[in-house]
């Protein structure tokens, strides 16, 4: 087959500008309305400038939520018509031409991790894979640049007996280098300036990840059919759960994630976004393209970018290459922190490369859905911070008006009162509206599992039971995530950096005093907030309720929820199961015994380099004019 034959395999994206402005459109005439009403609302008697920053805040606020709703809602109707999000055809995927010929490397990069678990995970991937063939060769490479000498001479003895075991089914290779420069970023680098000439795709797994052999292959399939297609990512799910909270989220993320994928790639469509795992990458583009510079200035804003995934689909992007979601593939897993203390410590990492992201609204030539992965990456941790002002400042209004007696006679000469107009009867639609909006994402999702299999998630009861306590587990939970996340705002704004510690992925329930340690600031700031509006305004003290009862409970809630006892005990009585668990796949299912470690041993020499420059990329407007030339050139080839 042609290579014209071939890209008329790859199955067309319909309608591309007119589905992003048809969505832009709904967002942006959702949150006028919202925003008119909150107007409507308030600005009876003349606006105070706190009711103007009421305002202003929540535009943005509405805003990301009408972003997610609409999503949520498109997400729903294309799954339930089984349609993919970015042809609008039926299942079926384009299929690659029979003399393709490809050569792909699974690569890990790890850093201070538990090999043992890491060696788990991707023996089992290797092993789900299909035997090795001349049409299409896989090898795995593990990239570490861990620190610790311990942690490396434990590596070595493990992954030397993995290539033991491994011998005949999947090569595999082990490289440490010593420098820890651009942390993963760094690692990936420094395999695609050794090695990545020697391989067409690369599969970048995390140090938890784990794939079925048929999802691997799927992904490369779709690579070969689409020579235009840079980067394909799926929709990793975590599994292997066992805290309350790790349930929880589990459930939250099978059941409603797949579906909110589809409706974002049904409007990112070419555009999509870079997880930094589980997805796969031509690497000729990735090199020529997706060398990353260090931002100016010092960290925490400046230096190593840390959210380097985002911007290199949004580097692709702009070189013209197709960056694309694939929604419906399941095959894809991840592990995730047990407890809310470890999420949010792995949160603070993301806050900080986030963040970063704004210095690069303005980068030369990227396309403008690249421009909006980055200010909604900000956004999903801004708008904690938000919330918490909008919370603070309606407090502060209610407080005013509680203790500062009216003025009905504003001039001397004035023989009538000013009588204080009621305001609109806006307040319980716009309350109504906004969590209606709020939750009808998961409400979608539990329709939609419960049409398609919900004997995957334990019946139709328990799975009903479930979202119900996912949904009051999350609402709880909430007042303290919004703490965390404006706290790290503020640190990352106020120059205060982040330290790059391995990620825990060991489920554990925590003591009460590690508890009690990191939460006590949230409750007492709770304790004092209900107090002042109990004492003051009564009536704002219950609609508080949901914000204070969370602080209040944040050391409980942070305890109990790391419990392997509960999460467990749920599990035996049928809640918050998922088909991860209900209908395995081999490749979780599988549990390799311990490996045969020599503690002396050493790994095998990684394959013979093939050495090339990945040159560093330019965010300045000086690329744009270069960029926009290079992309038509791509997408005319």
């Amino acid at each position: 087959m042609s290579a014209a034959d071939c890209r008329n395999a790859a199955a067309p994206i319909p309608w591309r500008r007119t589905r992003r402005w048809a969505v832009a459109l709904l967002i942006a005439a959702t949150t006028a309305l919202g925003v008119w009403t909150m107007f409507r609302i308030l600005h009876v008697g003349g606006l105070t400038p706190l009711e103007l920053a009421v305002m202003a805040l929540f535009a943005v606020t509405f805003g990301w939520i009408a972003v997610a709703f609409w999503s949520g809602l498109i997400g729903f109707t294309l799954s339930l018509a089984g349609r993919d999000p970015l042809s609008l055809a039926r299942a079926g995927s384009p299929r690659p031409p029979d003399d393709a010929r490809s050569r792909t490397a699974l690569v890990m990069p790890i850093h201070n991790e538990d090999v043992e678990r890491v060696a788990a995970g991707l023996e089992a991937t290797c092993r789900d894979l299909p035997p090795i063939s001349e049409r299409r060769h896989i090898e795995a490479f593990v990239l570490s640049d861990s620190t610790d000498e311990s942690v490396v001479a434990e590596e070595k003895a493990v992954m030397a007996a993995l290539q033991r075991r491994l011998a005949g089914h999947c090569r595999l290779h082990y490289r440490h280098r010593d420098s820890n420069a651009g942390r993963k970023a760094g690692n990936l680098g420094d395999f695609c300036q050794r090695w990545g000439q020697r391989y067409d795709f690369m599969l970048v797994l995390d140090a938890d990840s784990v794939m079925s052999g048929d999802t691997v292959h799927e992904l490369i399939a779709q690579m070969e059919a689409n020579p235009r297609l840079g980067l394909l990512q799926t929709v990793p799910i975590p599994v292997r759960q066992d805290s309350l909270f790790g349930r929880a989220n589990q459930f939250a993320a099978a059941v409603y994630s797949p579906m909110l994928a589809a409706g974002l790639s049904f409007w990112q469509s070419d555009a999509a976004n870079y997880f930094g795992h589980n997805a796969i990458l031509r690497v000729a583009p990735f090199i020529r393209h997706a060398g990353l510079p260090e931002l100016p200035g010092r960290p925490p804003l400046g230096g190593d970018i840390l959210s380097h995934d985002f911007v290199e689909a949004a580097l692709l992007r702009r070189a013209g290459w197709e960056v694309r979601m694939r929604t419906d593939l399941g095959g894809s897993f991840e592990e995730m922190p047990s407890h809310i203390l470890d999420y949010a410590k792995r949160d603070r990492r993301w806050v900080q490369g986030n963040l970063q992201h704004l210095r690069l609204l303005g980068a030369g030539g990227l396309h403008l859905v690249s421009r909006v992965h980055f200010l909604c990456g900000a956004l999903a941790y801004l708008s904690s911070l938000i919330w918490l002002a909008i919370l603070v400042v309606s407090t502060a209004d209610a407080l005013l008006r509680a203790l500062i007696a009216p003025n009905f006679f504003t001039s001397d000469a004035q023989l009538f009162p000013d009588w204080p107009i009621a305001p609109p009867n806006l307040i319980m639609p716009l309350l109504g509206g906004t969590l209606a909006m709020l939750l009808m994402p998961k409400l979608l999702g539990v329709v939609l599992a419960l049409c398609r299999a919900p004997s995957r998630y334990g019946g139709r009861g328990r799975l009903v039971a479930s979202a119900l306590l996912e949904a009051l587990f999350a609402m709880l939970i909430a007042p303290l995530m919004m703490v965390f996340h404006s706290r790290f705002v503020i640190e990352v704004f106020s120059g205060r950096t982040v330290a790059w510690n391995p990620q825990s992925r060991e489920g554990r329930a925590l003591p009460w005093r590690e508890a009690l340690r990191h939460t006590w600031p949230g409750s007492l700031i709770g304790l004092c907030w209900a107090g002042v509006t109990w004492w003051a305004t009564p009536t704002f003290f219950w609609w508080l309720t949901p914000v204070w009862l969370g602080l209040l409970l944040a050391a409980p809630l942070v305890r109990w929820s790391s419990s392997l006892t509960i999460g467990r005990g749920l599990r035996r009585r049928g809640l918050l199961l998922v088909p991860g668990e209900t209908a395995p796949p081999a490749v979780l299912e599988a549990e390799p015994a311990p490996l045969d470690l020599e503690p002396a041993d050493e790994p095998a020499v990684p394959p013979a380099e093939r050495p090339c420059e990945m040159p560093i990329q330019s965010f300045g407007s000086d690329w744009a004019r270069s960029a926009s030339a290079e992309a038509r050139a791509v997408q005319g080839e």
